[in-house]
């Protein structure tokens, strides 16, 4: 695949969400032809994005629903990555209008301790433990510039970092994989119970995500955060706002929208 071709998909996404317009698909002429092309893509996507937002500072899972892999037809999870200025350590203080669309997640988020490698690859749900450092609640600010889910391809998703805004997260407590696998988060929103839900498998998460950016060459560096996915449904957000998500065992996190 041409690099200038990549480049264009990129650049097309890129300038979209800095211009703040709604989002739309790539045009056909720069469609992605596999999942495989929009993720080269999306690497090109990190050059444009770093020099505003930082280097890379995790990653993040998406799609992890079948409902909503079947709004995207696609039958699989896809990733992105999380950038350095991006993470806000909780209580934190969100600006809506930095967002054209500002949605939320609430999740469980890995610190990881050790590197790992590329070469590591395949990893599985049980060789990544060694290498987290720790387990918190967090939040995923998802920027969807006011997508229309339905109309939605993933391969356009993919080339813009799967929507990724940001993440607030809590401090790290250490786990292992008994302590964080189905156990319950809470949420609520201006004091009212919004919702509750369980986790899966946070590593096994983390290992689909390793395995992923290793088939791309990339590591994985210890103090990365990583974000396995949401455990109530996406939620919306509007200034005066005051979120607390609470995960059984690892604590809250606070996050005030202005």
């Amino acid at each position: 695949m041409s690099d200038a071709r990549l480049d264009a998909m990129a650049r097309h996404m890129w300038d979209a969400r800095r211009a703040r317009q709604n989002f739309v698909n790539l045009p056909d002429a720069l469609k992605p032809a596999s999942i495989a092309e929009a993720y080269q893509a999306q690497e090109v996507y990190y050059r444009l994005a770093e020099p505003v937002y930082g280097a890379v500072g995790g990653v993040k899972v998406a799609t992890t629903t079948k409902v909503m892999q079947q709004l995207m037809g696609i039958t699989h999870p896809c990733g992105g990555a999380i950038f350095q200025s991006t993470i806000h350590a909780s209580p934190a203080r969100i600006a809506k209008n930095d967002f054209v669309n500002l949605r939320v997640e609430s999740e469980i988020a890995l610190k990881l301790g050790r590197d790992m490698p590329a070469s590591g690859a395949p990893w599985t749900a049980q060789s990544v433990v060694p290498h987290v450092a720790g387990a918190m609640p967090a939040y995923e600010l998802i920027e969807d510039r006011n997508a229309v889910y339905t109309e939605t391809q993933a391969v356009s998703m993919i080339v813009e970092n799967c929507w990724n805004g940001g993440v607030v997260i809590g401090e790290p407590k250490a786990v292992t994989a008994k302590d964080i696998v189905g156990i319950t988060g809470h949420q609520t929103l201006n004091g009212k119970a919004l919702g509750s839900g369980k986790s899966e498998d946070p590593f096994a998460t983390l290992a689909w995500l390793a395995n992923l950016v290793a088939e791309r060459g990339r590591d994985l560096k210890a103090g990365m955060v990583v974000i396995t996915g949401s455990l109530i449904p996406t939620f919306s957000i509007a200034p005066g706002d005051h979120a607390v998500f609470a995960v059984d065992g690892l604590g809250e996190i606070v996050m005030d929208v202005i």
